[in-house]
């Protein structure tokens, strides 16, 4: 039996030569999903990720730090969006002397044209298993804590750093994991990379949940 050439490059390169493959996907997609509703694709994401915060809202310092943006970049943005009509500003309920940030029902609106395009990544996704795309989940969910352990991306708002996650603490295997905000169980399905009800647990507490899903989680 031949074997591979001694030349294959390790296995994690492969990985990375991929994932940077789906990323370039992605970003073309992006912009041409910004495009169609008259945006650029860092205008996009910051309404996208506002849109899922609901009327609350989020600073812009907020926005920025969770995107990754810088703040100047964040500000230049938003004020597009503004002009656009697409967000707008308002008190924030948590300090009645700062301002937050606000996706408009246009604004709303045009995330979803956004998201009714073609997208050829959603549609490779799709043609896997129900078990592989949760597969694929828990797996990313690895990666971006490592990330973010590394200082690479900022805290993300993922159930796996959540206050109220509580992992494999029902016997139902489609449904072992609790949320202590809506008092409801839910499987590996349904574990969220980015929610609107995020509050980040305290350091001991998320270890301990990571070690106990990560443990059943393979």
């Amino acid at each position: 039996m031949s074997k591979l050439p001694d030349d294959t490059p390790p296995l994690i390169d492969r990985i990375g030569v991929g994932l940077s493959r789906v990323a370039t996907a992605m970003r073309t997609e992006a912009w041409t999903a910004a495009d169609a509703i008259g945006l650029n694709p860092t205008q996009l994401q910051i309404l996208t990720f506002l849109v899922a915060r609901g009327r609350a809202g989020m600073r812009v310092k907020q926005i920025a730090a969770y995107l990754g943006v810088s703040q100047p970049t964040t500000t230049d943005s938003v004020n597009a969006l503004l002009r656009k009509g697409l967000v707008d500003k308002q008190s924030d309920p948590t300090d009645a002397r700062a301002l937050a940030v606000a996706a408009t029902p246009a604004g709303e609106s045009a995330v979803r044209r956004a998201g009714e395009l073609a997208s050829a990544t959603e549609d490779a996704i799709a043609a896997l298993s129900k078990l592989e795309q949760q597969d694929l989940l828990v797996h990313l969910l690895k990666i971006i804590r490592r990330l973010q352990m590394a200082g690479a991306i900022p805290e993300q708002r993922m159930c796996v750093n959540c206050r109220y996650f509580r992992p494999h603490v029902h016997d139902d295997p489609s449904a072992p994991h609790h949320c202590a905000f809506v008092d409801a169980a839910f499987g590996p399905a349904e574990l969220r990379v980015d929610c609107g009800e995020y509050e980040s647990g305290e350091e001991g507490a998320r270890e301990t949940a990571w070690r106990v899903f990560t443990r059943e989680a393979g």
